[in-house]
């Protein structure tokens, strides 16, 4: 035992106090405590005894019906100030009904304002029981019936956001990260409604999530934009990724309970418009190669020299459809070579598809090359470089260094097979799919119109060998 032990002081102090701590404040009087509680409340609150009076009116009741608590405690119901007298029994009947009917009790009444007016309110009230546990009173909170019905709006509108809504809807949290998810996005994010929650949006968007993240952020910093966004994202799935476009909404969320807006996290609604952006992408895209194709010929119809209209018409083909292109025509040569070159594009730099100079060059095509199949096939090939292949599979085709992927298009006019019209796209462009093979044979046709008309006027010599 310590020597402050043995002198007392421990005793002054109590067994289990530290001499350093604080003073325990003195307890709050629960009546005062009650009153805090009720004025604090954001719903108006009165209550009555077994008889009916008037014990407990909070400030929100003094704020819709203008009655003071010195005004309304005390008195017996409503009856003559704050419910006409032809009313009053009623109401005082059905609020009373609540000290001998279990639960709550929800009635709404018109009551009179201080000021003669009236206000609708939706009222709920419990019966109080007393210590002995008998009902001693009852308690009646009230609300606006406008101002109910709001919130009552509100909460249905989340409700169905969050289940029938046919957009997608996400709650982000300042972490950027899902909170709450409602069908349609769980389906568009690829996963279950409980799969994305509390997952950062790189784990669910493969590309295009810096866009996203990057606007969530702004509507935390700035505010919602003015206009909705549209965002090409690409997710990884079971079949593989798929690239999406999802028009998309922000709206910043702020605490409704502080002094000044606390952010919470950004509400993200979409639709996936992938489709309808497709397709006006393919829409703007014909459009556009049916103009090329039209101004192609009437520049074509200016041209006196035929081989001049058939690189002429190449060269406006050319404009968003490929980077490189190569004409091979068949030639009827001592060496054997069945493709000669007539027409090319430069291999190291963008520009005209010209005559190649010095006459015809043969092109070494080895066995079963694009070219090749669509002479035999008489019809188009499309061909791609295999993954890490580099510059060799160009060089292996006698195609410039930068070609990853090939279309040959057969040149025919009357009847016979000319040559092969070979459209080439960079690594940056994707493959050739089958609305661009559509474009290229349009574009050999008339190609090939003209190769036709420049053998018949070069003469004899001239002349296409027959397949």
């Amino acid at each position: 035992m310590s020597a402050s032990r043995s002198t007392g002081t421990t005793d002054a102090l109590g067994p289990d106090e530290d001499p350093e701590r604080e003073p325990v404040a003195a307890p709050i009087p629960g009546s005062r405590l009650l009153a805090a509680l009720l004025d604090g409340m954001d719903a108006a609150l009165c209550a009555f005894d077994a008889q009916g009076a008037v014990t407990h009116w909070n400030r929100e009741a003094e704020r819709i019906l203008g009655w003071s608590a010195a005004e309304a405690v005390g008195r017996r119901g409503f009856a003559g100030w704050a419910v006409r007298s032809a009313d009053a029994g009623d109401v005082q009947k059905r609020l009373m009904s609540a000290m001998d009917a279990p639960g709550r009790q929800v009635h709404e009444f018109a009551l009179l304002r201080k000021d003669g007016g009236r206000v609708l309110v939706r009222t709920q009230s419990s019966r109080v029981r007393g210590e002995d546990g008998r009902p001693a009173g009852v308690y009646c909170a009230f609300s606006e019936v406008h101002a109910q019905i709001d919130l009552e709006r509100s909460i249905a509108l989340s409700e169905a956001l969050f289940e029938d809504a046919s957009w997608g809807v996400v709650l982000v949290d300042v972490d950027l990260r899902p909170t709450v998810v409602n069908a349609y996005a769980a389906r568009a994010l690829g996963g279950g409604r409980i799969t994305p929650l509390g997952r950062p949006l790189g784990e669910l968007v493969v590309q295009g999530v810096e866009d996203l993240e990057g606007a969530l952020q702004h509507v935390l910093a700035e505010g919602a934009p003015s206009a909705p966004a549209e965002l090409w994202v690409t997710l990884r799935t079971a079949e593989g990724d798929r690239r999406r476009c999802w028009r998309s909404g922000f709206l910043r969320l702020a605490s409704p309970l502080a002094e000044e807006p606390v952010p919470l996290g950004v509400g993200w609604l979409f639709r996936d418009v992938t489709a309808s952006k497709l397709a006006a992408q393919e829409a703007d895209r014909v459009r556009f190669r049916a103009n090329q194709l039209h101004r192609a010929a009437r520049q074509a119809a200016e041209c006196e020299d035929p081989m001049e209209a058939a690189t002429t018409s190449l060269d406006y083909a050319l404009a968003g459809f490929a980077d490189h292109v190569v004409v091979d025509l068949l030639k009827d040569l001592a060496t054997g070579e069945r493709l000669v070159r007539a027409a090319a594009t430069p291999s190291d730099a963008p520009g005209p598809c010209l005559p190649v100079s010095g006459g015809s060059i043969p092109v070494r095509y080895g066995t079963g090359h694009p070219a090749l199949q669509a002479v035999e096939r008489t019809g188009s090939v499309r061909a791609a470089a295999p993954a890490g292949s580099g510059e060799s599979w160009a060089a292996e085709h006698r195609w410039p260094s930068d070609a990853v992927h090939a279309l040959c298009a057969v040149l025919r006019s009357r009847g016979r097979t000319l040559g092969v019209v070979t459209f080439l796209r960079a690594a940056n462009r994707s493959a050739f799919e089958r609305p661009d093979v559509m474009y290229a044979e349009s574009v050999a046709m008339r190609v090939a119109s003209a190769v036709d008309l420049a053998l018949l006027t070069a003469g004899p010599e001239g002349a296409p060998e027959e397949p």
